[in-house]
C-alpha cells in the first residue's frame, strides 16, 4: 500500500479527499530542502543529499552531489506555494511531485541509516502544443522490449527489468490491457516530448487509440537501479529514433507479487544545454 497527500494552494477552501500523510520526517526534510534552495543555503542542501544524488534541470543538464555542493543551482519552479503537489510514501522511498503549468518537478527521497536523503531532483518542461511526431524505438523494439544493456544484481532488479520490458512491449504493440498490469493506479507520466501529463486512464486510452502523445518506448543506453526491497528507483538514459536523448527516472513498487511503475519523468537532453543556473 502507498500513502498519498495532495496539496494545492489553488484549491484552497475546497474539501479534499481524506488521505493518510506520508512520513513526517520525509516531509520535514523536503520542506527544509526547498526552503534552502530558495534561499541559496548550500550548507543545508548539502546535508540532505544522498551520495548518489543527481540534479537534472529542465534542459537535461545533470549535476552530481559534489557539483551541487560547489554551486547550488536554482529551481525552475521558484515558488511552490501555488503549485499542485503530490507526495507518496513507499516505505524506504518517498516521492514528491510538483506541477506548475508546463513546469514539473520530481524529488525522490530514500531512507538511509542517517535519515532521509534526496536521491533524485529532476525537472521537466512540457511542450506548449501537441507534438508533431512521437520519438520512439524505430521500426523494431528489440531494445527495450527484448534485451537491454543492464545486468540485474538482485531478485528485485530482475523483476523490475522484466516488468520494464513487458510494459514497453505492451505500449509498442498497443496492448492496453497488458500495459495496465504494469502500471500503478497513481501513475504519473511526464515528458519533455509531450504537452500533457498522463495518468493511468489517459495513458490507457492513448495506447488504445495508438496516439502515444509524444511518449513511446525508446532504446535504453544505460541504467542504474537502487534496490530498497519493495521499491526500486530506476534512472536511465535513452536514445529515441529522432530528437534528443532522454534522461528518465522511474519508481517501481511491488504489489501483490508484481512490480508496477508509479512514475516516469522524462527530460530531453537538449543539444548544447547549458549547465543549470546557480545561486552564485
Amino acid at each position: 500500500m502507498f500513502t498519498l497527500l495532495v496539496i494545492s494552494a489553488l484549491a484552497a477552501g475546497l474539501a479534499a479527499p481524506a488521505a493518510p500523510v506520508a512520513d513526517p520526517a520525509m516531509l520535514s526534510a523536503d520542506r527544509a530542502f526547498t526552503q534552502a534552495v530558495a534561499h541559496g543555503d548550500t550548507t543545508t542542501v548539502a546535508g540532505l543529499l544522498d551520495q548518489q544524488f543527481t540534479w537534472t534541470d529542465a534542459g537535461g543538464a545533470t549535476l552530481d552531489a559534489a557539483r551541487v555542493r560547489q554551486a547550488l543551482p536554482k529551481a525552475a519552479i521558484a515558488d511552490e506555494s501555488r503549485a499542485e503537489m503530490k507526495q507518496y510514501d513507499y516505505g524506504q522511498v518517498g516521492v514528491v511531485q510538483v506541477n506548475a503549468g508546463k513546469l514539473h518537478g520530481l524529488r525522490v527521497w530514500v531512507k538511509r541509516p542517517a535519515g532521509w536523503r534526496l536521491l533524485v531532483f529532476q525537472e521537466v518542461r512540457s511542450l506548449d502544443a501537441p507534438p508533431v511526431a512521437t520519438p520512439g524505438t524505430g521500426k523494431s523494439c528489440e531494445n527495450p522490449c527484448g534485451t537491454v544493456p543492464y545486468q540485474p544484481r538482485s531478485e528485485s532488479e530482475r523483476g523490475v527489468i522484466a516488468a520494464y520490458r513487458g510494459l514497453e512491449e505492451a505500449a509498442t504493440t498497443g496492448n492496453a490491457t497488458a500495459w495496465s498490469s504494469y502500471a500503478a493506479d497513481e501513475l504519473a507520466l511526464v515528458s519533455s516530448n509531450s504537452d500533457r501529463v498522463f495518468d493511468k486512464p489517459t495513458r490507457v486510452a492513448a495506447i488504445q487509440r495508438s496516439t502515444l502523445g509524444g511518449v513511446a518506448p525508446t532504446r535504453l543506453l544505460s541504467a542504474r537501479l537502487f534496490d530498497f526491497g519493495t521499491a526500486v528507483v530506476m534512472t536511465s538514459q535513452h536514445q529515441p529514433d529522432r530528437g534528443d536523448l532522454l534522461r528518465i527516472t522511474r519508481v517501481w513498487v511491488k504489489r501483490d507479487g508484481n512490480w508496477v511503475e508509479t512514475l516516469s519523468y522524462q527530460t530531453a537532453i537538449r543539444a548544447g544545454a547549458p549547465r543549470p543556473a546557480t545561486t552564485r
